[in-house]
């Protein structure tokens, strides 16, 4: 018996998931979370063989949730549910051991057969992905600028980004100028635009 647990924050689509998975022989649903802060707990506390994460979660995002798996619990696999406007995020997922990259408008075949090979130690990523991934390449931007780039997109000013990271303002300029340039913005929401597109925040 392959136990699942499901973390989606949208409730019709968890609640048609586990529907789903239910009707499999040899597959059972041991939690489903809406949250990606709460992967973990439920994980430690029911043991799942494979955990599937939307990529979008509130709390903590699914590949965040995905690395904190791989670290605390490294027998339970990881299956990513994503858009395919995200490439950049399958080299993401490959770094934090995901085993697992499935688009969400892919059959359902695909995500019951997936979470199989999965539970069986294979890798299993959606070709198409793999395909924009190499077409998108990885991430221009250092650690520091992805880090810095990412507070800024929860719509902070620049004084409060180097308060929480603890770097002066003109560091945290500095960063946000090289970001923008390298991936090609105008400005600072444009560059967050292009850099979330390409799945690299």
């Amino acid at each position: 018996m392959i136990r699942v647990l499901i973390a989606e924050d949208m409730h019709m689509i968890r609640s048609a998931l586990v529907a789903l998975l239910s009707l499999e022989d040899g597959m059972e649903v041991v939690a489903e979370v809406e949250r990606g802060d709460e992967v973990l707990p439920a994980a430690l506390s029911v043991r799942p063989d494979v955990a599937v994460l939307d990529i979008d979660l509130p709390g903590l995002d699914g590949l965040s949730a995905a690395e904190q798996l791989s670290q605390a619990l490294p027998e339970c696999r990881t299956l990513v549910l994503t858009g395919l406007s995200q490439p950049g995020n399958l080299l993401r997922a490959l770094k934090v051991h995901v085993r697992g990259f499935i688009v969400k408008d892919a059959p359902a075949q695909t995500l019951t057969d997936g979470i199989r090979r999965v539970a069986r130690g294979e890798r299993v990523i959606d070709p198409e992905l793999v395909a924009a991934a190499l077409e998108t390449g990885s991430s221009p931007l250092t650690a520091r600028e992805t880090e810095v780039l990412r507070v800024a997109a929860t719509g902070v000013r620049t004084e409060q980004i180097a308060t929480q990271l603890s770097l002066s303002q003109a560091t945290v300029r500095n960063y946000l100028s090289n970001a923008i340039s390298k991936v090609g913005g105008r400005n600072r929401i444009d560059a967050i635009r292009i850099s979330r597109d390409a799945g690299w925040l």
